[in-house]
């Protein structure tokens, strides 16, 4: 079993690139804290319990890194990429391409539409996140996460606007 400090030390050298990527300063700080609160101790996963066990007295600075506007990913995503493949890609590799339903009341929620929900084996009011998935044998790397747009909201440009849905 790895000790702690040789698991952070790792991890560093793995973030390295992405941090790169990043660019903004304080991203390049913020990113790898958050990282390590999600793989720590506590049970709850959101930003109050991993600020109070990584980075005492700073809830602020964590929380407007999560909460800021989202930034370009493509960079972040080449560089997955080229990691996925570094780490299981070859011949006998394959990329999984997966739906996920997520059962949703209303309709405000950015792609909510009767669809077709896996889960429940019929159409539901839902939103569904496409996922691509690269994988050898038992091991599996998560490359690329979108969610599904339905013809409901594509064909209605003011409310994509309006939910603030990126033109691309």
């Amino acid at each position: 079993m790895l000790e702690v400090r040789t698991w952070e030390t790792e991890l560093d050298v793995w973030l390295e690139p992405f941090l790169d990527a990043l660019g903004h300063k304080a991203r390049r700080r913020w990113a790898p804290v958050y990282i390590r609160g999600l793989y720590g101790r506590t049970e709850r996963k959101s930003v109050q319990p991993i600020a109070a066990e990584v980075t005492p007295g700073d809830y602020d600075q964590l929380h407007n890194f999560i909460a800021s506007r989202s930034w370009d990913t493509a960079p972040l995503e080449a560089i997955l990429v080229q990691t996925a493949d570094q780490l299981v890609g070859g011949p006998d590799a394959i990329l999984a391409i997966d739906d996920t339903a997520m059962l949703k009341k209303g309709e405000h929620s950015v792609g909510v539409a009767p669809q077709y929900a896996g889960v429940v084996g019929k159409n539901a009011n839902c939103q569904v996140l496409v996922t691509l998935t690269l994988a050898r044998r038992e091991v599996p790397v998560p490359m690329v996460m979108r969610l599904f747009l339905p013809e409901e909201w594509t064909s209605k440009p003011d409310r994509c606007r309006r939910a603030q849905v990126p033109e691309a």
